[in-house]
């Protein structure tokens, strides 16, 4: 119950920051990412995932991770995908051996942070955000290996 209420006042601030005046609005694709990122975080918390961090960053890539999760006792190392139409190819896809090679880099400069060796693992989720339809998420384990 309270994530919900969480979840909805979030929602609902995001609602009001649309009616203060800016200076210098994102572009519409990264405003799409930032609310299927949005929608994956609230998906993995009801999954019971405990998210610890979310994008990511070192100076030496031009990647970042989405989001770090525990699942469990995996590490997970998640990147969400997130379209407005399926008439392309699937979101997932966008995932290609050089995205992986990147976040591969980035986990592994994550991975010196923390403690110990625990096992691993790249997930893919995919947003969906049509119009009129509730978002349709999709998550992928195990989606690659590092590279």
């Amino acid at each position: 119950m309270s994530g919900r209420f969480v979840q909805l006042t979030i929602r609902a601030l995001d609602s009001l920051t649309a009616l203060l005046p800016r200076r210098n609005p994102s572009p519409r694709h990264l405003r799409t990412g930032v609310r299927g990122e949005e929608e994956a975080y609230f998906y993995l918390r009801r999954q019971g995932y405990v998210i610890i961090a979310r994008n990511y960053r070192t100076p030496h890539s031009r990647s970042e991770l989405d989001i770090v999760a525990w699942d469990g006792d995996t590490l997970c190392f998640i990147e969400v995908k997130t379209r407005t139409s399926r008439s392309y190819r699937p979101a997932e896809m966008a995932v290609d051996f050089d995205k992986q090679c990147d976040l591969s880099r980035v986990a592994r400069a994550f991975m010196r942070k923390i403690a110990g060796q625990p096992p691993i693992r790249f997930d893919v989720l995919s947003v969906y955000l049509e119009p009129g339809l509730p978002p349709d998420i999709t998550l992928f384990e195990n989606a690659f290996t590092m590279r």
